[in-house]
């Protein structure tokens, strides 16, 4: 058809007939989005939400854009049941009717009255939009389609938020009381060790986050660079993953706290029984010597010393740390009184070496004097009456007490001279047979 109006060309009836056809398509896609954004559970999470900061202005942006939407679409589904209505008057449309449809079609024939709310939603030029505006059905699906996207778009990543970070702080935050709970028995508490300070500050920080993410959401919201598609993007979790390295190295701590705890009981047992050992030694030593006093004589018997009251200090102060659970503090004390008990067991064990000394001497002096009679006696010499006089004087001097050690060793050494002149004399007498001993004195 030849006729041209103020929208160009008039359409044809098959052009009529598959425009009505795309836009009654357009129309069950719009309709169905529409009704999934009124059913998103985001949409109605927003609704019912106190809101704060960037997420109450977007909100309200998005919730007069939500009503334009329906206005919009309300103008679209009357001037498309107006189209309809017009091309079903007749089966061959006349040329008053095809124009007509040509301007409805195609013309900004579609009039969209606004109100308070729809006039501060966003419009494609970023200028408020009016109280009443008209637009052609091509522009008023583009303008849906961009407040359908914006809307969307907010929706989805304020929901997105709500579906991953109050989940993950909630889970935390029960780790948290069950880290709270073990810190507290062992004794890691705020102001007593830095650890429950870190509990304390981690528990208000996800306090806080928590209650922001819930009246914010989109201040956790990362957009994806470079994406148009609603919702491209992810949440924000810095805050939390930093709050949940904070309780793994809380855990670290306690876990090493544990540790110490069950080893410094044992540590503090083995202590006791290191210095426990060391006061017995010093005891047997003190016997000892007051031993040696009575038995001894002429001998310088060096003072035994009593156990060093400052190490059962420490080991009570150390048993102390223990019971109030200070293990910072208990753990370098343990480790300086394992090493002081273990030198003052030594220095126990050596002082009763050294007061026991002369006892080991006159032992020594019994025993030689002993095994050259024996020695004597086998070769057949326990008759000699020189030899049997020097053994009695020096056993005397040994059996008695106090005993001259000095002097017992000279008479020990005089029975062995002896001992070894009888032996030379015998070898060197002439005819005597049978083997030669040649074990000498010292055997």
């Amino acid at each position: 058809m030849g006729d041209t109006g103020p929208t160009g060309p008039v359409m044809d009836r098959d052009e009529v007939d598959r425009a009505l056809a795309r836009l009654g398509a357009e129309h069950e896609a719009i309709e169905t989005s529409l009704l999934a954004l009124q059913d998103h559970a985001g949409r109605r999470l927003l609704e019912g939400a106190e809101l704060t900061g960037v997420t109450a202005e977007r909100w309200s942006a998005a919730e007069a854009s939500i009503t334009l939407l329906w206005t919009y679409f309300d103008a679209y589904t009357g001037a498309l049941r107006t189209a309809r209505e017009i091309r079903s008057r007749r089966r061959w449309s006349s040329r008053e009717d095809l124009a007509e449809l040509t301007e409805l079609l195609r013309g900004e024939a579609v009039t969209v009255a606004g109100s308070a709310a729809t006039a501060n939603a966003p419009t494609p030029h970023g200028r408020p939009g009016r109280l009443s505006e008209r637009y052609s059905l091509v522009t008023l699906v583009e303008r849906m389609n961009q407040l359908y996207a914006t809307s969307l778009d907010m929706v989805v990543a304020a929901d997105a938020v709500w579906s991953a970070l109050p989940a993950r702080i909630d889970l935390l935050a029960a780790e948290l009381g069950r880290t709270r709970k073990l810190a507290h028995s062992v004794g890691v508490r705020p102001g007593e060790h830095p650890a429950g300070d870190d509990l304390e500050r981690i528990t208000r920080t996800l306090t806080r986050l928590r209650e922001q993410v819930v009246s914010d959401p989109l201040a956790f919201w990362t957009p994806a660079q470079g994406s148009s598609a609603p919702g491209g993007g992810r949440p924000d979790t810095t805050v939390y993953d930093r709050e949940a390295r904070a309780l793994e190295e809380v855990r670290r701590e306690i876990d090493a706290v544990l540790a110490v705890r069950q080893d410094a009981e044992q540590r503090i047992v083995r202590l006791r029984d290191v210095l426990s050992r060391a006061d017995r030694t010093l005891a047997e030593a003190r016997t000892a010597r007051g031993e040696v006093l009575a038995k001894i004589a002429a001998t310088e018997v060096p003072v035994v010393g009593g156990p060093p009251i400052v190490l059962q200090e420490q080991l009570a102060a150390a048993a102390e740390y223990r019971r109030h659970a200070q293990w910072h503090r208990l753990s370098p004390l343990l480790e300086s009184l394992e090493e002081k008990a273990e030198d003052e067991l030594l220095r126990a064990r050596e002082s009763l070496t050294a007061v026991t000394a002369p006892l080991a001497v006159r032992a020594e002096l019994r025993g030689r004097l002993d095994a050259y009679k024996a020695k004597m006696a086998r070769l057949g010499h326990a008759e000699d009456p020189e030899l049997a006089e020097k053994y009695e004087k020096a056993r005397r001097m040994l059996w008695s007490a106090p005993c001259d050690l000095r002097v017992a060793e000279q008479a020990v050494l005089r029975y062995q001279h002896a001992a070894a002149e009888l032996l030379g004399a015998a070898r060197r007498v002439p005819g005597q047979g049978g083997p030669v001993d040649r074990t000498g004195p010292g055997a």
